[in-house]
């Protein structure tokens, strides 16, 4: 359950109410059914609402104490006796919305704090939240209802509305763009900026490079985990999914709706398509189209990856050890 020294909640709900925040319909239950709180299947006990989306955690549903459960059409037979049942054919998507309405996130008072630094000439959007120690460079631009997580860099950058760019992340930082000599390498002026479009969000220590001519874009929509790596000149389109230690090189384009697995390495000066799924750990080193799926290093398609590891597997099975001679 959620602490509340951390945490506010701001329900009871009836179930006729999350229903409605959801998009879920009642399927078994009474719509005055109040329910006080979120919870997950095992910890949830009757007036908590949980949720079942993965056919690995159905034991844990068929014991659930919840008062109601968000379920899919296929498995609301698996529901056990009392646990008031809401319909959706997205039942994470779903609880997240309820979760949201217990839990709305809450913004402080609109103040300036005496050790802040702003100059005369800085203008704040409405609604924003610059947390303690985040730096703002010059000329940057913010949209509004932004939110800069503690000690944040954001320089060369224009941001849109509804980003949150979370503590430590630095953004606008000078690429990793020199020429190579044996006398001594020569930096390269990196002369292009940040654009961050609408609703981005930007993990926790991660860095994103300004272009060295050409703009680095983040698309709009685009979520980035923590400690993700952007280097100069990428172009990432809408809706794209990064999750944590992903590195992608230089003039690299992720079309709109990709998403990459942990720790995925992505090559310089290639396109990965629309929709394409890249696996944690994986290695791109070619161009990979959209609505593929890639494993592996190098990565191949993840079926072809997946007979790989099956022809390898023969063949040292094959392989016994020779006896020794008595």
């Amino acid at each position: 359950m959620a602490d509340p020294r951390f945490f506010t909640n701001k329900g009871p709900f009836t179930l006729a109410q999350l229903a409605a925040i959801s998009g879920a319909e009642i399927k078994k239950g009474d719509g005055d059914l109040s329910l006080s709180d979120v919870a997950a299947l095992d910890q949830a006990q009757a007036g908590h609402v949980s949720f079942l989306d993965n056919i690995k955690y159905k034991d844990q549903f068929a014991a659930t104490k919840a008062g109601a459960c968000f379920i899919s059409p296929d498995m609301a037979e698996l529901a056990p006796e009392g646990c008031a049942l809401l319909i959706t054919p997205q039942p994470y998507k779903a609880y997240a919305l309820a979760a949201q309405a217990f839990y709305p996130e809450e913004l402080p008072a609109q103040n300036i704090h005496p050790a802040a630094h702003i100059a005369d000439s800085a203008k704040i959007g409405e609604g924003c939240r610059i947390e303690a120690g985040a730096v703002i460079g010059e000329n940057v631009e913010i949209g509004d209802h932004c939110r800069i997580g503690a000690n944040a860099v954001v320089t060369h950058a224009l941001v849109g509305s509804h980003v949150h760019i979370y503590p430590g992340a630095c953004i606008g930082q000078q690429g990793f763009g020199f020429a190579i000599d044996p006398a001594g390498h020569v930096a390269v002026p990196q002369l292009g900026r940040v654009i961050i479009e609408d609703g981005v969000q930007i993990g926790a220590n991660t860095t994103i490079d300004r272009g060295a001519g050409p703009d680095t874009i983040i698309g709009a929509g685009t979520w980035i985990d923590n400690l993700v790596q952007i280097a100069h000149n990428v172009k990432i389109g809408r809706g794209c999914i990064l999750a944590a230690q992903v590195g992608i090189s230089g003039s690299t384009v992720l079309e709109d709706f990709v998403a990459m697995g942990g720790q995925a390495g992505v090559a310089g000066h290639l396109t990965i398509g629309s929709g394409a799924r890249i696996a944690a750990q994986s290695g791109i080193t070619r161009d990979v189209p959209a609505g593929a799926e890639y494993m592996g290093y190098p990565a191949v398609p993840i079926k072809q990856y997946l007979r790989q590891v099956v022809t390898l597997a023969k063949l040292t099975d094959q392989k016994k050890p020779l006896e020794k001679n008595a």
